[in-house]
């Protein structure tokens, strides 16, 4: 199980933002960033701990932690999701603020980065007692949030009913509505075409960039995809329909495997009628942990952090590893993989078509106009196509890995925008 392969890695290498710190330690060095920006940069701008008490559908109160962080502001409004789930932590919203105002530099839309959590289990609540926890969450952080101040979205146990209930709790505040505060809501309140298959085909896109660089073609590769959520299911989809074998899918209670290629309809309908993707009739079952490590043209790591570590980077055999999911690789496996020459897509770059697409969900929200879904998906092509080149050139400019590459471009742009503002005093 993955929570196995992670058992014996030190603690530290697991912890978010010390992840976060050293890889952007990594870069400041190398950029030669003097000690006054480096704290800057390093250090939130705005944190919040807020206690959220909600009566529960048998009559209990129960109180609730969240938080809301935004790391940076420097190149627009913060940016970032709120994600529900029993292990939040500050350490880890943090982290994952501070990577959002990375990735927006590194697909360079005007934004900074932030992030929300709230400590519960939405797996195990109604939905009236969902809808109660997000309004209050809402109402506790309104003053941080705001269509030029910081735009939340879905992230891990939240979408876009969620959003809705964010929106319509600003909006009823204001004394207006306001659907520029939010991204990822449903079409008819102001969402936007696209947007939710956004990450996955921005994953897909710069997996195809990455084996035209390896002159191979999608139907010659073979992919591993671990998650079958939003991000992994939708990069399945789309990856099969565009040619690409789908051999092997990992989720947290097994994995299968096909090495003649998934057919992922079917197996999404099995998870539908089963709850689950093992005993699917089209694969084999095999061990989770196992899978991550087989061979393959394609590791797509979907789901978590933590999943390729000092522990078990060694045993990974993929000529290409394509982050779709936020700080999968620590930093103690990266020397590991760039000692086997395994061409890494960063998360900041390869899972930007989630921010993107919601970048142009808040435009055409703020000028009331909506693109079709064909002129949605060749923008977002377009910011991907150019980033992955952007980060590849730098690398090879430079001599450096391509995360170390997207980390140094990023704070590139960030310092640069800092420094044409000058410091307030």
């Amino acid at each position: 199980m993955i929570a196995e392969a992670t058992s014996a890695v030190p603690a530290n290498e697991l912890n978010p933002w010390i992840s976060a710190e050293t890889r952007f330690n990594q870069a400041a060095q190398r950029l030669n960033l003097e000690e006054g920006m480096r704290k800057m940069l390093a250090t939130p701008t705005r944190e919040v701990t807020v206690a959220i008490p909600i009566m529960l559908d048998d009559g209990r109160l129960e109180v609730f932690t969240g938080y809301r962080v935004q790391h940076s502001i420097a190149r627009g409004p913060a940016k970032g999701g709120i994600r529900f789930a029993p292990d939040v932590s500050l350490d880890e919203v943090r982290a994952l603020s501070s990577w959002m105002t990375w990735k927006c530099a590194v697909v360079n839309i005007p934004y900074g980065g932030a992030k929300g959590g709230v400590i519960c289990d939405p797996s195990i609540m109604s939905e009236g007692e969902l809808e109660r926890l997000t309004r209050r969450y809402t109402s506790a952080i309104i003053e941080m949030i705001g269509p030029e101040i910081d735009i939340p979205a879905p992230d891990l146990g939240t979408n876009e009913r969620m959003m809705a209930w964010i929106m319509d709790t600003y909006s009823m505040h204001k004394r207006q509505a306001t659907t520029a505060v939010v991204t990822g809501k449903p079409l008819i309140l102001g969402g936007s075409r696209g947007r939710a298959e956004a990450t996955g085909r921005g994953c897909m896109i710069v997996c195809q960039q990455a084996l035209a660089r390896l002159k191979k073609q999608p139907t010659e590769t073979e992919v591993i995809i671990q998650g079958f959520g939003n991000v992994g299911g939708m990069s399945a989809r789309l990856m099969s329909k565009a040619g690409f074998k789908i051999a092997g899918i990992v989720e947290w209670d097994g994995a299968v495997y096909n090495s003649h290629g998934l057919d992922i309809e079917k197996l999404m309908q099995h998870r539908k009628e089963t709850g689950s993707i093992v005993d699917f009739a089209g694969a084999d079952n095999v061990d989770k942990d196992e899978a991550l490590t087989m061979e393959c043209d394609i590791l797509l790591p979907a789901a978590k952090e933590n999943v390729i570590t000092s522990r078990n980077a060694a045993r990974i055999r993929a000529k290409v590893i394509c982050e779709g999911a936020n700080g999968p690789t620590t930093p103690g496996a990266d020397p590991i993989l760039r000692e086997n020459n395994v061409f890494i897509i960063p998360d900041i770059l390869a899972n930007a078509g989630g921010v993107s697409v919601s970048y142009f969900e808040w435009v055409q929200d703020r000028m009331g106009y909506f693109w079709n879904e064909e002129l949605v998906i060749q923008r977002l092509e377009e910011i991907m196509v150019t980033s992955f080149q952007d980060v590849v050139e730098y690398a090879e400019k430079n001599n450096i890995d391509n995360r170390l590459a997207a980390n140094m471009l990023a704070l590139d742009r960030v310092i640069a925008a800092i420094k044409l503002r000058g410091i307030y005093a």
